[in-house]
């Protein structure tokens, strides 16, 4: 339980329950992307432990019925990390595993960016630095309608480059967004390069503090940690607030880490046998 907010009911994983069901995960990236011969492994693999946290531990939501209107809301702003996003969706029940075969295929509910027909997703993505703002909209709206719900949007670290998300997270501070949590993926690679070849953005802590933020800071990949940010993000809540996960890109596959070449490329037969052995 987070902050004496009920998650949904099932929520009972523990800490080496949600280790294993990573790695399983990971594999399940790598089937996708191999089987669609096109995808983005780096990105799903970074934000893998980041959206686990939040599905099987912190988030209250209801796959068997997608609309609730009481459910928390993610937004993937990254939303090319859609093989991520889609392992874990199947593995909470929105759809069967089955159906991640069909990744990227004609008439599939499972494409290449995360889109609202797909059961579980909130936003279409394609154009980066939208998520945060839309994530506002959310939060803006539960307070209208007095509802209780969280709002949590991941948005790439390269993507925090895009002015959208720095006047999203001014209005943020403005309307006084308590029930809203951005996690940063700061696995320091966006598209083909490091983000400090294109875009120096630290002190990155201190550019959200300055907009008037809360910043949490954590290893996002160690799940004890981000579940205890978490836990953190629900005290004490007056502004909104934001996690600055650092992450490994392609983690879990030695080849795949910190590799910028693997931020939208699919392994080949070789390097596919690779990454599942070391997934094994």
């Amino acid at each position: 339980m987070i902050g004496g907010r009920a998650p949904t009911a099932g929520h009972t994983y523990s800490v080496p329950e949600l280790q294993a069901m990573a790695k399983e995960l990971r594999r399940d990236i790598i089937q996708t992307i191999y089987t669609a011969g096109s995808g983005h492994p780096g990105g799903s693999l970074s934000e893998l432990e980041i959206l686990i946290s939040l599905y099987f531990r912190v988030m209250r939501y209801d796959p068997e019925n997608p609309g609730w209107a009481d459910r928390d809301r993610f937004i993937l702003s990254k939303g090319h990390a859609s093989p991520g996003f889609y392992a874990v969706l199947s593995r909470a029940g929105y759809f069967p595993r089955e159906e991640l075969a069909t990744y990227r295929q004609l008439n599939s509910r499972i494409q290449g960016h995360a889109h609202p027909m797909t059961p579980g997703v909130e936003m279409n993505s394609g154009s980066l630095g939208m998520g945060l703002s839309f994530a506002l909209g959310c939060a803006l709206a539960a307070r209208l309608d007095g509802k209780d719900y969280m709002v949590y949007a991941l948005l790439g670290d390269g993507e925090c480059d895009e002015g959208e998300i720095w006047e999203a997270a001014m209005s943020a501070a403005h309307h006084k967004a308590t029930n809203l949590v951005a996690i940063v993926d700061r696995n320091r690679i966006q598209n083909d390069r490091f983000t400090d070849d294109v875009m120096t953005l630290d002190p990155l802590d201190r550019k959200w503090r300055d907009f008037g933020w809360r910043v949490f800071e954590t290893d996002g990949h160690d799940l004890p940690a981000l579940l205890d940010t978490f836990e953190k993000t629900q005290r004490r809540r007056t502004r909104p607030t934001v996690i600055i996960a650092h992450t490994v890109k392609g983690k879990g596959v030695s080849f795949m880490e910190n590799n910028p070449g693997f931020h939208g490329r699919a392994p080949n037969a070789d390097e596919y046998q690779k990454a599942l052995e070391e997934l094994a």
